[in-house]
């Protein structure tokens, strides 16, 4: 059937139409908790027709068609930008249940659990989704070997159940975003026989660990079929290799996909909007805050029942908002990864280096079509964009060579990009010991009732959020509507998906196989919305699809889908954390920059002022990933 339309006749009949915009208006008066999702972010009777003309495209037409009832909301048109900031300007209604400042992982899965619960929820960032730490991750989903160890070796129960909990999340993970997760196999070279035994024993420790949320069963492979595996490791003295799963994720992309998710459900959220200062009651209790919109430049308060802090690295910032006697409670570490060309590694095994010169664990991954490698462990300041340090970079690099053939020169010029991300360990203000750190994750109230979570990592998000929304629920008296959802709420563009999706992208649109892929795994089925915007070639094939990039499968019909659905509003919220252009290869996305400047500026109405603006704050940003000055300059000049 999807055969029969061809790419050139893109248009939508009036029958077609109707007939989808029925089946939403039933959709929309059913009383189910999706009925209560569309009503609340978009009057479906007047927009429908609105939001599908504009695709002028059969294919997507016929997917909304097909597409179960209940599953609908995986072609919600998202409201604009400039309606958040309405709704959160907006006096005339109640306060918000909750008020939750900071839009990375914790933040955005705060909002979708307590959204989903049925609470009036607030979701506010100052700058963009996973513009911090929750963009700048090791991209695993991994239940942690490392803590595996500490449990066996030390009996430690405390580190036995951290792992438990972050197995049983991993599962979760996969299966509420399957096209931006997956699992990937994780080789352990073993260069001693005594060690074949203590990695087996591990690996499947690992596996039983999880129970019946394993993956894939770990495994081990002779010292032949370690190298078939993964051609480009050291044969000197290898004795062979134990294989284990884990997770591996797009981290920015899932952060956006929670936080449209979280719209989706009715949260009015809000990039680029700063908290100034809170607000209190008469009583001196957390009421609210006052914001600013960075965008223009507004200031107004909003008012909530509760507010959460949720600002990872920038916590205690918040924490002196709400007293400026509070003592720091974060530790923060630097983490740095470099990417590297894709034939560093194979496309499908990763590979783990347990035991460093210094002890520390470092992953040498295969991700988004190149190599990931890191990460390092060290004090550092909180700082917006930290820098990489160059000697971090060049302890990696000698790691990975250890561990590489001779044949592949480990070349400091390999590095495509690199950055620093600050990892947020935090001390628990209540503890003994100030000095000692929590080990996982940390929910404090303070006595203004200012509710703070900190620590953790991506993997164990969605159980951080739901004991934090339990907490508030708690604090502040809330009524929820129904109890947690967020086990089974899969996100945006994860319903319709299937991994042979790409297939029906490639014939109905005559788009790239590499672009259709790509999409289909960014995207899931809004894949089909992003597709549906006009880009042609101009070329015999493919006829869709022109790359902002050559050697990238990132298309300029992205760059207006997501300033039109995700609320991108600069350039590097698009070549940073929309597309990923800027985490593979610094000079390319600077490379690109013009062309998305060009784009956006259509989309957004920008000045020539506004241009300049954010070419240079584009530059300044892809400098902290690893750009030289001296492309800057010669790009520039």
């Amino acid at each position: 059937m999807w055969t029969q339309f061809l790419h050139s006749r893109k248009f939508i009949t009036l029958a077609s139409v109707s007939t989808t915009a029925g089946a939403l208006y039933y959709l929309n008066n059913k009383e189910t908790i999706d009925t209560k999702i569309n009503k609340k972010t978009v009057t479906l009777q007047d927009n429908i027709t609105s939001s599908l003309l504009p695709y002028r495209n059969h294919a997507l037409a016929e997917a909304i068609q097909e597409t179960p009832e209940k599953n609908k909301r995986d072609f919600w048109l998202p409201p604009a930008r400039e309606d958040m900031i309405h709704r959160l300007k907006d006096t005339s209604q109640q306060p918000y249940d909750l008020l939750v400042v900071g839009g990375g992982a914790t933040g955005t899965g705060i909002s979708v659990d307590a959204a989903t619960r049925g609470l009036n929820v607030a979701l506010v960032e100052r700058d963009d989704f996973a513009s911090g730490t929750s963009s700048r991750s090791t991209k695993l989903v991994h239940g942690g070997v490392r803590y595996l160890q500490k449990a066996i070796l030390e009996l430690d129960y405390e580190q036995y159940a951290l792992v438990c909990e972050a197995l049983h999340e991993r599962k979760i993970f996969l299966d509420i975003a399957p096209h931006l997760s997956d699992q990937l196999p994780i080789m352990l070279p073993v260069y001693k026989w005594w060690q074949v035994p203590y990695y087996w024993v591990g690996c499947k420790m690992y596996d039983i660990f999880a129970g019946r949320e394993a993956l894939e069963s770990s495994y081990f492979l002779t010292r032949s079929k370690a190298l078939e595996a993964f051609p480009m490791l050291k044969k000197d003295e290898l004795v062979g290799a134990l294989v284990y799963y884990d997770g591996q994720h797009n981290d920015a992309r899932m952060n956006v996909a929670l936080a449209m998710t979280a719209a989706c459900y009715g949260a009015t959220t809000a990039n680029h909007c700063e908290v100034i200062h809170l607000t209190k009651n008469k009583d001196g209790i957390v009421d609210g805050a006052r914001l600013r919109d960075n965008m223009t430049g507004d200031e107004w308060e909003v008012k909530a029942k509760g507010v959460i802090n949720a600002t990872g690295p920038f916590t205690d910032g918040l924490r002196k908002m709400d007293n400026s006697e509070n003592k720091e409670i974060v530790a923060p570490s630097a983490g740095v990864h470099i990417i590297l060309p894709n034939y560093y590694s194979p496309r499908n095994m990763g590979l783990l280096d347990p035991a460093t010169s210094d002890g520390r664990v470092i992953f040498f991954l295969p991700w988004q079509g190149n190599t990931i490698a890191g990460t390092t462990d060290s004090p550092t300041e909180v700082t917006q964009n930290p820098m990489p340090k160059e000697d971090e970079i060049n302890w990696i690099l000698d790691e990975v060579s250890h561990y590489l053939s001779p044949d592949v020169k480990v070349r400091r010029s390999d590095v495509l990009a690199a950055w620093s991300g600050i990892r947020p360990l935090v001390r628990d203000p209540n503890a003994k010991s100030t000095e000692s750190l929590v080990r996982n994750h940390m929910i404090h109230v303070s006595e203004n009732n200012l509710i703070t979570i900190a620590g953790g990592k991506w993997t164990t998000y969605r159980a951080m959020a739901e004991e934090t929304v339990d907490k508030a629920i708690e604090v502040f008296n809330l009524k929820p509507a129904r109890k947690c959802q967020s086990e089974d709420v899969k996100l945006i563009g994860s319903e319709g998906y299937s991994s042979t999706m790409f297939i029906r992208l490639v014939q109905e649109f005559g788009m790239d196989t590499e672009v259709a892929i790509h999409l289909a795994r960014s995207y899931g089925s809004r894949a089909w919305a992003v597709a549906s915007i006009e880009d042609a070639t101009n070329v015999s094939w493919p006829t869709y699809g022109k790359r902002i990039s050559p050697n990238y499968p990132y298309i300029e019909a992205e760059v207006k889908y997501t300033v039109r659905q995700e609320l991108a509003c600069t350039a590097v919220d698009v070549l940073a954390r929309r597309t990923r252009l800027a985490f593979l290869n610094a000079e390319a996305a600077l490379q690109a920059l013009p062309k998305v400047i060009e784009i956006m500026s259509k989309e957004l109405d920008w000045s020539p002022t506004r241009q300049e603006e954010e070419w240079k704050n584009a530059v300044l940003f892809l400098t902290t990933m690893g750009l030289t000055k001296g492309e800057t300059k010669s790009k520039s000049g």
